[in-house]
């Protein structure tokens, strides 16, 4: 899965969480407006306008940066279609010295659902699949998306959890709807137990499981941690301890972009007490080693 594309050497970092939110083809994005407007407010965005992924592209290569971009499935529970993943994966393909695809598939849809990620797989080469449990509303340990799951551990993939509390639906009256319990990576734990060569990313600091979720990386050898969607000024402090020694090599950066910025991210990021061989992990070579782009 190595990619010729790319010259990490002039690469700074790989950001391995990234959103297209608005299709370049419909104009329509994959969050309702009212859900949207609660998103910006939560996360203070300024600059409201969603980047298609080809400017998601020159965003990222301004920066020299690589990114993982990818929507969220969740048409059964939210009743929104998302970004095609067929947009995403040729966008990202035609930018690939910057860009890697991820999938997404609705866990509800059973054997649509695993049809789907063969197909991706087989036609785009996408490299992992993202879940949003609380979008999505199911528990990631549900039986219903165990032949998902091995699906992407038989094809070599990545799968990406939302854990922990979501800006999504903060604010609005009754959170949109959107319940949180789906979100506690212990769930991820019996996933990560009953696939053991399923390689899995554990997104965000996992507010109010940051303890589980530090625990489930330590103890499951192919499970890792994105430090996406949080400010790192924010960053519990066991999170960064861990970070700085027993999870040095699992520890990946991600920023949520648009709804933050690898600008912000970073400049936060610069301040913290993070070793600098370390640091050098964190932004890029955990990310490029786990997502073969290189070989050990």
């Amino acid at each position: 899965m190595t990619n010729p594309a790319v010259d990490l050497d002039s690469v700074v970092a790989i950001d391995v969480h990234t959103h297209a939110e608005i299709s370049a083809v419909t104009g329509c994005g994959s969050l309702s407006p009212e859900i949207e407007a609660a998103a910006n407010e939560y996360f203070k965005v300024t600059d409201t306008r969603r980047p298609t992924v080809d400017e998601i592209a020159d965003y990222y290569r301004q920066r020299r940066m690589m990114a993982v971009v990818f929507t969220v499935d969740a048409t059964t529970a939210m009743g929104v279609p998302p970004v095609p993943n067929d947009e995403i994966a040729e966008a990202a393909a035609k930018n690939s010295d910057v860009l890697i695809a991820f999938g997404s598939v609705d866990p509800h849809l059973g054997r649509a659902a695993v049809r789907e990620v063969r197909r991706l797989v087989d036609e785009h080469d996408v490299r992992g699949f993202k879940f949003h449990p609380n979008v999505q509303a199911f528990h990631p340990n549900d039986r219903m998306a165990y032949p998902v799951y091995e699906a992407i551990a038989e094809l070599g993939r990545i799968a990406l959890f939302h854990t922990g509390q979501t800006g999504i639906g903060a604010g609005s009256p009754g959170g949109a709807g959107i319940r949180l319990k789906y979100s506690n990576p212990m769930d991820v734990d019996d996933v990560a137990a009953d696939f053991p060569d399923l390689k899995i990313i554990l997104a965000h600091p996992s507010f109010p499981w940051q303890d589980e979720a530090l625990a489930v990386a330590t103890h499951k050898p192919l499970v890792h941690i994105d430090l996406s969607g949080w400010s790192p000024k924010y960053f519990p402090p066991q999170l960064v301890r861990y970070a700085n020694s027993l999870l040095q090599d699992k520890v990946l950066f991600g920023s949520d972009f648009p709804l933050i910025t690898p600008d912000r991210w970073l400049a936060d990021f610069e301040q913290l007490d993070v070793k600098p061989a370390v640091r050098q992990k964190i932004l890029k070579d955990n990310a490029a080693r786990l997502l073969g782009l290189v070989v050990d």
